[in-house]
């Protein structure tokens, strides 16, 4: 179960953070990423499991905000949340009962999980470059497309290779684990207004 929290957090961080923050790094998506404090949208996503026919499913919306984190709120087929900041993953489920699926201070691993996740953030590019090999293409009308693989024993463990493609937002995500289940994500709908945090998205991070 832990493994699998661990997992979600690496995985919501790197799908929507990652793009913003290698622009520091690669100027294509530099110059074609929007940078914005509060990003709303919505998701649909895949996960085709190693050894299953059919992939699972499943339907929602997201809250990055750069400073605190992302809430991920899964509405099909089954209502939960679960809210990623530097030093926790929460989940929170429809009847509102809340649990700490992994703590900081608790797992030392994960800090330096999300230690990486939050120099995508702030653009290090020297730790950055100290973990992954990029690969950049541009594409018409704007558009991009961004390959990462991991360099490190410890991402390695999470996943082989993670591609992300969009223009002004990420649009299509596929990430492939280290056990080959394959999870593809679609984001759409996304809006930079209003830019703040309305009072009940603030209190998920705290």
């Amino acid at each position: 179960m832990k493994r699998l929290w661990r997992t979600l957090g690496v995985l919501i961080l790197l799908c929507l953070l990652a793009p913003a923050a290698l622009a520091a790094d690669v100027d294509l998506v530099k110059q074609r990423v929007a940078k914005v404090g509060v990003l709303r949208g919505d998701f649909t996503q895949e996960k085709q499991v190693t050894g299953f026919k059919n992939p699972l499913r499943s339907q929602g919306r997201f809250v990055l905000a750069q400073d605190h984190g992302v809430i991920w709120t899964t509405l099909k087929p089954f209502p939960s949340e679960v809210v990623v900041t530097r030093d926790r993953i929460l989940s929170r489920q429809s009847d509102g009962s809340t649990r700490v699926e992994l703590d900081a201070k608790q797992q030392p691993a994960m800090r330096s999980v999300n230690a990486i996740m939050f120099a995508l953030m702030s653009g290090d590019a020297q730790a950055l470059s100290a973990q992954f090999t990029v690969k950049v293409e541009a594409l018409p009308n704007n558009g991009w497309k961004m390959q990462l693989s991991p360099r490190s024993a410890m991402l390695g463990k999470v996943f082989t290779g993670l591609k992300l493609s969009g223009d002004r937002y990420v649009r299509e995500v596929e990430i492939t684990e280290a056990n080959q289940d394959v999870t593809r994500i679609h984001f759409a709908g996304m809006s930079e207004t209003p830019a703040a945090l309305s009072a009940e998205e603030g209190g998920k991070f705290e």
